[in-house]
C-alpha cells in the first residue's frame, strides 16, 4: 500500500506540471496526462506520432466527474456504469471543457469511468480526468503488458509509473459503446 501511495504522489506531481506519464490502467498500459492541459495533450500526439484528427479517450473517477465533460448525461448511463462487468469506454455527444484535440469532429468524446485502484485514486487526487491512449506508436500493435512496451515509448514520456510492471496478464482494450442522449446504445468494439 505504501508503494502504491508513493507512486500516486509521484505521478500526481508529474501531471500537475504538465508532464506525460506511462501508467497502468484498468485495461492496457497507457500514455496519459492531465486531460485539461492542452499542451500536455499535444505532447502525447507527438510522442505517439498520431494524427490530431484521431481523438483520445479520457478516464474519470465517477459519473459525477463525467458530468463536467458532456453537455448532457445520456439516460441510463449511471446504471450502465454500475453494472458493467469489464472496462467500457462510452462515446458520448456534446463534449465540453476539454482541449479541442480530445473532442472528435462530431463533438463526441470517449470517456470511461475507471474502477482500477491506481487510476481511480490518481484521478481523485488531481481532481481532473486523465488522457488514456495505448502505449505504442500510432499504427503499431498495443502492448498487452509492460514488458511489451517499446523502449522508444518509455524514453519519450516524462515519467514511468513503477506499479504493476511485473504483471504478465495479457490485458485487452476496453469495450466501446456509443450512447445517444436517449440512451440508445451501439457497440463499436466488443
Amino acid at each position: 500500500m505504501k508503494h502504491l501511495l508513493k507512486e500516486i504522489q509521484a505521478a500526481e506531481e508529474e501531471l500537475l506540471v504538465g508532464n506525460v506519464i506511462l501508467y497502468p490502467t484498468d485495461t492496457v498500459w497507457g500514455i496519459g496526462c492531465d486531460a485539461e492541459n492542452p499542451r500536455a495533450v499535444r505532447k502525447i500526439y507527438k510522442i505517439k506520432e498520431r494524427q490530431e484528427s484521431k481523438s483520445m479517450i479520457i478516464l474519470v473517477s465517477d459519473v459525477e466527474m463525467l458530468r463536467r465533460y458532456v453537455q448532457e448525461v445520456p439516460t441510463g448511463l449511471e446504471r450502465l456504469v454500475e453494472a458493467q462487468e469489464r472496462p467500457t469506454t462510452y462515446v458520448l455527444s456534446g463534449g465540453q471543457n476539454l482541449p479541442q484535440e480530445l473532442v472528435a469532429e462530431d463533438g463526441s468524446i470517449g470517456i470511461r469511468v475507471v474502477k482500477e485502484e491506481f487510476c481511480h485514486r490518481l484521478i481523485l487526487q488531481i481532481g481532473r480526468p486523465l488522457v488514456s491512449t495505448s502505449a505504442n506508436l500510432s499504427g503499431e500493435p498495443s502492448p498487452r503488458s509492460f514488458s511489451e512496451i517499446s523502449d522508444e515509448i518509455k524514453q519519450r514520456v516524462d515519467y514511468v509509473v513503477q506499479w504493476r510492471q511485473e504483471e504478465e496478464v495479457e490485458a485487452r482494450p476496453s469495450r466501446i459503446v456509443q450512447i445517444d442522449w436517449n440512451g440508445k446504445q451501439t457497440v463499436i468494439r466488443e
